[in-house]
């Protein structure tokens, strides 16, 4: 059973009182005092990010044709691989002897730091002087749903909380109209589904929000038709009046987030149609970000964030690159790679970047061995755990900075690992959260996002 979130004593008094302050005001307060938890005593140094953008690639990239080259994979491309690429060790799909598979794609320098990317990243290129790769990035899962787990949650099953629920849990919200936790889909929902960003077993006030690409982003949002705005408000009113009673008789917590999401959704009735206005911006920006819904949805993003929204995820897919991958990697990054790019140049340029801290990466990575038929044009690769490549930018973070690397091959890391738990902790510590400190009580423990007893440790070599 849950316990009650630590500020219930502060939220019962102001259930309480709320009455003579009007329904609208007490929302607020409860939005800010629910969101909020005790972030005091979460802090660990003054933050560098008040933000997070966290761009997830369902399926899985191969890191191997976009950041990571292999030049001796490429020299030995068709051979069979060595045994010990293979030997003992679990995959997907795999079988038998492999063989390898080097990247048909060539890499190129950039910038002042001379990162190399792969071709198919040509608008990335050209702001790889704020990225920061981190080449090195081992999960424990090998499979889709629970390694997207891991990712999002930390462990690799359901009920628990995820990155960005933990984030508004310790930070709380800048925005009173717009939910601190937004997601944004495009193309095949990820095999863990709601569960990557569900609240588990916070308060669901801090689960993610989905926002649509459609005309209605947000589903009921609107009014029924003939009902005016007044008679919503006196509607909510006489609803609220009602919950705060009941939470008087039983003390649930939960009750108190039912009265903050009906107050939102009000508010929200007004500030999402603004913000989904993109007409609002100019020509020269809406092209920079170029067309289609993931660049709608990046732009989505920055706008968010300039509102005061603390974490925005974008899923993109389908990644899962079993065979074809040479066509549907041109055709996957062409519709990615412009519109990060641009939103990196575009939050940079409004003095965002500084604050505003970027993540892109996926569940696991992808193997050096090839799978399924050998002609270029159908070939792919399998799952891969053990390697993998996240880049960050913004926020804290050194930029033009490549930290990890993996071996000749790219099957394992040779230098500087980085477990998720890892990334995770460095995040909370970019974001002025001591990883340590930032507990919930839940059956009988002081759960963490790193995890009760695992250790997690903030890669401090990436830190500007």
């Amino acid at each position: 059973m849950m316990c009650p979130s630590p500020t219930l004593n502060r939220r019962r008094f102001l259930s309480r009182t709320g009455a003579g302050l009007g329904s609208l005001a007490l929302g607020s307060l409860l939005q800010r005092d629910a969101l909020a938890g005790m972030p005091e005593a979460f802090r660990s140094v003054a933050p560098k990010a008040k933000s997070v953008i966290f761009f997830h690639m369902t399926g899985a990239p191969s890191q191997l044709d976009l950041f990571d080259e292999k030049p001796a994979l490429r020299k030995h491309d068709r051979q069979p691989a060595p045994e010990s690429l293979f030997a003992g060790k679990r995959f997907s799909f795999l079988r038998g002897h492999p063989k390898l598979l080097g990247s048909p794609y060539p890499y190129h320098q950039h910038g002042r730091s001379g990162l190399a990317l792969s071709e198919l990243l040509p608008h990335l290129g050209m702001v790889a002087d704020d990225l920061c790769l981190v080449k090195s990035v081992v999960t424990t899962e090998f499979n889709h749903g629970p390694a997207q787990l891991v990712f999002h949650t930390g462990l690799n099953r359901q009920g628990n909380p995820s990155l960005g629920s933990w984030t508004t849990y310790g930070l709380g919200s800048e925005s009173d109209n717009l939910p601190a936790y937004v997601v944004f889909l495009s193309g095949n929902t990820p095999g863990a589904g709601a569960s990557l960003w569900k609240s588990g077993f916070l308060p669901s006030v801090h689960q993610g929000v989905p926002l649509r690409g459609e005309s209605d982003p947000v589903l009921h949002l609107t009014s029924p038709e003939g009902v005016s705005r007044d008679e919503r408000r006196r509607t909510l009113d006489s609803i609220g009046a009602l919950n705060r009673s009941y939470f008087e008789s039983v003390g649930d917590p939960e009750i108190l987030t039912r009265i903050e999401q009906y107050e939102l959704a009000f508010r929200m009735q007004a500030s999402v149609p603004e913000l989904v206005d993109l007409s609002q911006e100019d020509n020269a920006t809406r092209a920079r970000y170029g067309k289609g819904e993931f660049a709608r949805q990046c732009l989505h993003a920055r706008r968010l964030v300039e509102r005061g929204v603390r974490f925005v995820e974008l899923f993109h897919g389908d990644w899962d690159t079993h065979g074809n991958q040479k066509n549907r990697l041109a055709a996957l990054t062409k519709e990615v790679d412009q519109p990060i790019a641009a939103l990196l140049a575009d939050l940079k340029q409004r003095g965002l970047l500084d604050q505003t801290l970027v993540v892109w990466g996926a569940e696991f990575g992808r193997t050096p061995m090839l799978q399924g038929d050998e002609s270029p044009e159908k070939c792919g690769r399998d799952h891969q755990k053990d390697a993998f490549t996240v880049w960050l930018a913004g926020g804290g973070v050194k930029s033009g900075f490549s930290y990890g690397s993996t071996n000749e091959l790219g099957n394992e890391v040779a230098e500087n690992p980085v477990p998720v738990r890892d990334l995770h902790a460095t995040m909370m510590h970019l974001l002025g959260i001591d990883h340590e400190s930032l507990t919930y009580r839940y059956q009988g423990l002081d759960q963490r996002l790193t995890g009760v007893e695992e250790e997690a440790h903030v890669v401090r070599a990436i830190l500007a």
